[in-house]
């Protein structure tokens, strides 16, 4: 299970939206053996002055924070964030420099879903990778 934010200046967000959800997912499916058909994100666009980022970052900065059950590998969690910034680049031209990826992690018994507490539900996919 995972939910996904994705943060960024409105101008330059919202014209690679459809593309860059698409990059995103991807690499959950590659790195985190997501099923492709498993794919919970949201983006918020945001106006220039509510977006307050450090000088050294372009107008193509963007924050991604992405909530998952815990009990992935460390390996597997760096494999996704090498995966993102790559991928990222390579198909939308935004360098690493401009790209921050948060892993937040809670344990399964935190979630809530479709009724039931995350630990109880019956995943058709690994979390222990």
């Amino acid at each position: 299970m995972a939910q996904i934010e994705i943060y960024g200046l409105a101008s330059s967000l919202n014209p690679i939206k459809a593309a860059l959800a698409e990059t995103i997912h991807s690499c959950m499916v590659e790195h985190f053996q997501l099923p492709a058909n498993k794919r919970f994100q949201r983006f918020f666009p945001m106006a220039a002055d509510d977006w307050l980022m450090p000088a050294d970052r372009s107008s193509n900065y963007l924050i991604i924070e992405i909530s998952c059950f815990a009990g992935r590998s460390i390996a597997a969690k760096k494999a996704l964030i090498q995966g993102l910034f790559g991928q990222i680049a390579k198909v939308h031209g935004i360098q690493p420099q401009d790209v921050e990826i948060t892993l937040i992690e809670t344990p399964a018994h935190n979630w809530g879903i479709r009724g039931v507490a995350g630990d109880e539900l019956q995943l058709p996919y690994p979390v222990e990778i």
